[in-house]
């Protein structure tokens, strides 16, 4: 990011520190979208089946959706996916649970679901209360809002990704870091950015041995 001696002079803002701040960012946004290139290299893919089960899904496993999905993500669906894992024996993310990851709006259904759930228990009603997803059938929910989502025909759902451990690796050459440029034209010409050298892959690229379940649709 360019600027120059006598914006660095002349401001009142810390003009080091915000470019710092927005750099950070980008390269957080960067980041994901090179893991989440790889996530979605997954041979594991998986649709309600029929397109509208409630309570059962089907599994591909050559990285292509057979069916159109065409109802939202639901706690039956979480359950039938869980057993799908373990079957494949899928170790666990962390402890003895999975990770599922996706958009605040494909966990809302299944949210709503869990309030009813839990809404009776104490430590249940605690979650509601701080707005927390938490943890169902060995599962962590976590949401994530910079990758963008699929172009689902339906608008029921969108993509969602279940997985264990071993999924993608980073490989580093040189770490992130931040780096300033050389002034040049006197001290007047400036400018900082983020620097890495490395990349992502996803160790188990063969089916049977896949780590990542992919909630997809054809369409």
């Amino acid at each position: 990011m360019p600027y120059t001696g006598k914006l660095d002079d002349l401001s009142e803002h810390p003009v080091k520190e915000v470019i710092n701040k927005v750099l950070k960012n980008d390269a957080k946004k960067a980041f994901d979208v090179a893991a989440h290139a790889q996530f979605n290299a997954t041979p594991l893919r998986v649709v309600p089946t029929a397109g509208t089960a409630t309570d059962a899904v089907t599994l591909t496993t050559n990285g292509t959706a057979t069916a159109t999905n065409n109802v939202a993500l639901g706690k039956e669906h979480v359950k039938a996916i869980v057993d799908l894992m373990k079957e494949r024996n899928i170790p666990a993310y962390v402890g003895d649970d999975y990770m599922a990851l996706a958009h605040p709006s494909t966990f809302r259904p299944f949210k709503n679901e869990l309030e009813a759930v839990h809404q009776y228990v104490d430590q249940g009603f605690q979650m509601i209360l701080n707005g927390e997803i938490g943890r169902y059938e060995s599962t962590r929910f976590a949401e994530q809002t910079n990758i963008a989502k699929a172009g689902f025909t339906n608008a029921q759902s969108n993509w969602a990704f279940f997985f264990g451990a071993d999924t993608v690796a980073e490989g580093v050459a040189v770490p992130e870091e931040i780096r300033g440029k050389i002034p040049t034209d006197y001290g007047r010409s400036r400018g900082i950015a983020w620097y890495f050298l490395g990349g992502y892959g996803l160790v188990h690229t063969q089916a049977a041995q896949g780590r990542v379940i992919k909630w997809d649709s054809a369409a």
